[in-house]
């Protein structure tokens, strides 16, 4: 087993032996905290049977600690700068594959056929920042054949994917998450067990993918109103579906729509519960494909 290199001191002297420069661009903040990293291998459930997949590895740190619990490990990381570290700080894992590559142009599922030996695969990360929410949402929309996700997010992201109808971190994110996944945050990390040290508290959240997800006939089309009802957040949801829609329903038809579902036409988006825009969503494809 190597020596560890997530402490300060470690990566700091792996950062200058190798002139690596932090890139704004690409959110690199690396985790320089034992503790932290022991604690996201824990609430992600892995064993020595499992196959685990991590987006943004930066040099190595998490990737270590994953290797000794995993079978299996594949890490993908869009900076080509950080591969002769990765080389390096994992040369005594013969079981990590490193795939230098933008996370949304790979096919996943391809991946987790190739290295996952016939199982779903479980992801672990420290998420870049600025891409979290469009990988979360790539994940899910695509169907990628994982069981769950343990991910080191913004705390307002994590409090934004957990958010209650009517709250004002209820928002397109929440509805996705909650529509495929039952998601509690496991614990809180503070800006000082990163480097360099971001300006927010971070959270570990876990999303668990669900066996059976909220009955609907169209989850394409739920999703499109999903998008209209927060793309106009202080409209109506009336007027969100009229103006970005599309739908080819008059502003009539989709009065009535809202009101067969029970809501008042003034209501707007926010308030709607997954439940209640699938109900919507159901009603509208109905009066769609009456046309």
């Amino acid at each position: 087993m190597r020596e560890k290199i997530s402490t300060p001191l470690k990566t700091k002297e792996i950062i200058e032996k190798y002139g690596f420069y932090f890139k704004k661009n690409f959110g690199q903040n690396f985790l320089v905290d034992q503790n932290v990293l022991k604690n996201i291998v824990l609430a992600s459930g892995i064993t020595k049977d499992d196959f685990v997949m991590e987006i943004g590895p930066g040099i190595g740190s998490l990737t270590q600690f994953l290797g000794d619990s995993a079978k299996t490990v594949c890490a993908i990381e869009i900076d080509k700068n950080l591969l002769p570290i990765l080389e390096d700080t994992l040369s005594g894992y013969d079981n990590i594959h490193v795939i230098n590559s933008d996370v949304l142009k790979l096919d996943l599922n391809e991946i987790i056929k190739t290295y996952g030996n016939g199982r779903k695969a479980k992801l672990a990360a420290n998420l870049p920042y600025y891409i979290t929410t469009p990988i979360i949402m790539e994940l899910l929309e695509k169907h990628a054949d994982i069981e769950s996700m343990t991910v080191m997010v913004q705390k307002e992201v994590a409090d934004r994917m957990q958010a209650k109808p009517g709250t004002k971190d209820y928002g397109a994110l929440s509805v996705a998450v909650q529509f495929y996944c039952n998601a509690h945050t496991d614990f809180i990390v503070p800006p000082s067990c990163f480097m360099p040290k971001p300006n927010v508290d971070s959270a570990v959240i876990t999303l668990t993918l669900k066996e059976n997800t909220v009955s609907v006939k169209n989850v394409a089309l739920m999703f499109k109103i999903v998008k209209c009802a927060f793309g106009q957040r202080r409209k109506t949801l009336l007027n969100g579906l009229y103006n970005l829609g599309n739908f080819g329903l008059s502003k009539d038809e989709l009065t009535q729509s809202l009101e067969e579902a029970g809501f008042d036409s003034r209501i707007r988006g926010e308030a709607l519960s997954v439940e209640q825009f699938a109900l919507l969503a159901d009603i509208m494809e109905q009066k769609i494909k009456n046309k």
